[in-house]
Formats: C-alpha cells, structure tokens, sequence
C-alpha cells in the first residue's frame, strides 16, 4: 500500500532542507505513526508537524475507505470538528482588532433577541463567555444531533434550557454557544459566519482545500468516517454540523492545517502579515477557565497535569514544566487534535477517520518528546491499553444495566394504546407508529428507531442507523392507566391528547 508524502524538497519523508537536523526524528515518528495505525485499527490517518516557524513534516497514512485502495495524501480531506472553534474565535478577535466588538461587551448588545432561562445570564453574558464553556448550561446537543433545527431555531430554544450549575462557577462542554458566538461575528461584520473564515482566515493562508461546510465538500479525495458496530469496523455517514458551524463544521487537507498550525504557533503570522494583533493572539491563549477532572480526558491518568484550563477555542495543561495548547474534535467517525508547545516551537495536526481513536493523543505526545522535550515513552501502548480498559468497564457496566431486566413481563397496554403524537417545548416531537407488531419512533422527522419490548413499560429502541446506537423509551401512564408521557433518550415528551 502506498502511502503519499507532499511537502519535501530534497530530503524523503517531509523534511524542509533548511531543517536536517530533524531528520531522525521525522524518521523515526514516521515509523512510530504508521505502526500505531495498525496497533489501533484505524483506515487513515493524516499528520502534519510545525517546529521552529517551519512545516517539517506532512504525511497521509492507511485508506480513506475501508476495503477501498485509495490512499490519503496531503490533499485529502478531512473534517476538522471542533478544533473549528479556534477559528472561529479568530475570526472574533479579528473584530476585536477593529474595535467592532470588545470581549466583555454583553451578548445582547449585538444580538438584543437573544434570551436564556435565566434572566441574569442572559444580560450578564459576556462575548467571552461564548468561548469559555462556562455559561451554566449544559451540554444540549440533542438540538442538532436529534433534530433538523435551523441555527436560528437552535438558539431560540436555548431560553428553555435550565441552567445546570451557576454561571462561571464551573465547566461543562457546550457547542452551540460557539454557534452563538457565529451569529455575533454575522451582526458585526454584515456577513455570514462561513464567508467571513473564508475570506479572513482561508484564502490569506492560502488554505485552498479549505471549506466551512460539509455541504460545500466536493471530490472524491475526502476520508469517510469508519466505527465499530458489534465487533465490526464500517463506514458510516459523514455526521453532519453545519447547522452549528462555528463550532465544528470545517473540512480541510493536511497540508492545509499545516498552514493554520505554523499561523497559530507563530502569533498569526502567515507570509502577507498577520491575522490578529500580537496582544490579541495572546489572549487566545489566556487561561481563563478551571477545567473540572470530569470534563478532561482519561489522558490525565497518564500524563497527571497539575492544572487543566481553557481558553478562548483552546484546553490548556501542564506537560514536563512546559504549558501545552491543545483541542480535539470529534464527529461521529471522524476525529482530529490539534496541538502546541509554544515555547519550544513545536505545533502538530492529526487528523483520523475512525470514531474515538485515542492514537490521536498519543501522537501529539510522541511529537513533543521527539521534537523538543525528550523522553521514550510509547505513548500509544500506554494509552490504547488506558482506552482498551475504559472501553472494557463501560462493557461491563452496561451488561450490568441489562442484566437486571426483568424478564417474562408484559407491556401494560395494547401495543396500539402506545401510538401517538408525544411533544415538548424544548426536546420536539415524537411519533410512535404500530408497524406490525412493532412499535416505531420518528423522533423530529429526523431519525427513527425501532421498538423491542425490555419489560413492563420499557422498550429498547435501535435506531434505523445503527451507528446510532440504542436507547431506552418508556412509556409513563397516568392516574386513569392511559399513556400520558414517554422518557425517550432521556428526554422527556407528553402525550397529545
């Protein structure tokens, strides 16, 4: 199998001339990076390597389709998933720079419509908030995963989502802020969220692989996205995220995010001048939030950071005394890391077409220690045996969940008496339908799944795409033994009389 190397002028393997004493080390990651390829089991994988304000290094690994001979290249593309929202606040600071908005301005300022459960948050949200994962509400993706919400109507209903703790008093994971934060950018510079990353960020990077949307992802040079469904590895769709773009909707080539890793590294320097101002690019890389242990990856077992931060599209921990900028992203099938010892020079791109491949990590790792601060751990060993463990106890766990099924139940009701419209202000609307003798779920005239009965008035629902997953829908009757509600997915819908 051929794997494609681009971005060499004298020497093999990626090496800039100017830059030979990095040959060893490129040789030797070269190796380590296809031989942890294999060890994990995933298609392809796509790296590129920026040290001392110079790409050194960019290479594709494995196929961009399982079972397919098409090898990744440099060209191929990839979705970028939530290293986005290091750009998007890029294209905010851009607007800092011009005194069109100022970080500590209210959100409401710019987008007066705008309105949360809590009236307090709501005036007293701040722009750098948007970026800050500290708002008080919760992870609410079931807006765009479960539903095919327009932007707008996303943000509309993120008045009805109930805070989960106060606001900046803690840290939970939460897109569509970064969509909020998109909608900012459209009302201060008068143009919309994808024609102003392309025209601020792509085309002056020269970054012509590079597109916002999965709708504008053309060829067919594109990695597809791979998961392991009952033991078995297949391609599944491409997950879709334009709906909340600026959070996580970016496709590129390696070579391209080369090109964004050396600007990042290097102040937002790129050869025709620089995106931000020097004190502005500082701030992206401020801490400015305490990442809690429950919102870090499992890698904190192995590397034991002392602190754990986040910035403004960035984590932030300590590795060897030395501070490291980094973010993942994660779509279904398709993962990606972006990574940064700014004060050894050292910067790293990976892209993975296989769902929740940790090699991620350990690459990004296996760069910093290569390339600047020594040391000869197998960092991919180490963390796929870490993940091989987690992976074994979430196994363990869920067989203990349906270990206490109850068996030789019955539904309550007839199976027709479960039929029906079921809805709610927040969640949308369900449909159950009688096909046969099963039941079946239309959830948002989006997704469906298909009911199997668990016992008493619990069903087990596999959904029609089975990457997807399953979950659990029971159906809750009322004091005249009728359906009044139905808990799907733990979300909670009423009946429709």
């Amino acid at each position: 199998m051929k794997y494609v190397t681009i971005l060499f002028l004298t020497l093999s393997l990626g090496v800039d001339a100017q830059t030979p004493s990095y040959t060893r080390q490129i040789q030797e990651f070269d190796a380590y990076a296809e031989n942890a390829r294999q060890a994990w089991n995933s298609p392809g994988l796509a790296v590129a390597i920026v040290k001392d304000n110079k790409i050194i290094f960019t290479k594709g690994y494995g196929v961009r389709e399982l079972g397919k001979p098409e090898a990744i290249d440099t060209q191929t593309l990839f979705l970028c998933a939530s290293t986005t929202k290091a750009m998007t606040a890029v294209c905010m600071g851009m607007l800092v720079d011009e005194g069109k908005v100022k970080w500590d301005d209210a959100v409401i300022k710019y987008l007066p419509d705008f309105q949360l459960y809590d009236p307090y948050v709501t005036r007293e949200l701040k722009v750098r908030d948007l970026f800050l994962h500290n708002s008080g509400v919760g992870e609410v993706d079931f807006l765009w995963t479960k539903t095919n919400a327009t932007s707008e109507k996303i943000i509309n209903k993120m008045r009805l989502v109930k805070p989960s703790y106060s606001m900046r008093s803690s840290f939970i994971y939460q897109n569509i802020f970064y969509l909020i934060a998109g909608k900012v950018i459209e009302k201060v510079s008068g143009e919309r969220w994808e024609n102003f990353i392309r025209k601020r960020i792509f085309e002056p990077l020269e970054m012509t692989r590079t597109v916002p949307l999965l709708n504008e992802v053309k060829g067919p040079n594109q990695a597809k996205a791979h998961k392991i469904i009952n033991g078995k590895q297949i391609v599944i769709e491409n997950e879709n995220a334009d709906a909340i773009g600026p959070a996580g909707s970016v496709w590129s080539s390696i070579e391209d995010m080369g090109k964004w890793t050396l600007c990042m590294l290097d102040s937002s320097k790129y050869k025709g001048g620089r995106l931000l101002k020097f004190a502005t690019w500082r701030e992206m890389f401020k801490p400015q939030t305490i990442v809690t242990s429950a919102e870090f990856y499992p890698t904190q077992q192995l590397t034991k950071p002392n602190w754990i931060t986040y910035s403004l599209g960035w984590f932030q921990q300590d590795y060897k005394g030395k501070k490291v900028n980094f973010h993942t992203g994660s779509l279904e099938g398709s993962v990606a890391i972006h990574g940064q010892v700014p004060e050894e020079k050292i910067g790293i791109y990976v892209f993975g077409n296989h769902h929740s491949s940790q090699l991620r990590h350990a690459l990004m790792y296996k760069a910093f220690d290569l390339f600047a601060l020594g040391g000869t751990r197998d960092w991919s060993a180490d963390f796929l045996e870490l993940y091989n463990g987690i992976r074994d106890r979430d196994e363990k766990a869920q067989k203990e969940i349906d270990s206490k099924r109850v068996l030789n139940t019955t539904p309550s009701l007839t199976l027709q008496d479960y039929t029906g419209k079921y809805k709610d202000p927040l969640y949308g609307e369900i449909e159950v339908s009688l096909n046969g003798s099963k039941l079946t779920i239309h959830l948002n005239n989006f997704t469906k799944a298909t009911l199997e009965h668990w016992h008493f008035d619990t069903f087990r629902a596999a959904y029609e795409k089975i990457w997807d997953g399953t979950a659990n829908a029971t159906f809750i009757l009322n004091d005249l033994g009728k359906v009044g509600k139905l808990n799907f997915d733990n979300m909670q819908f009423t009946k429709v009389k």
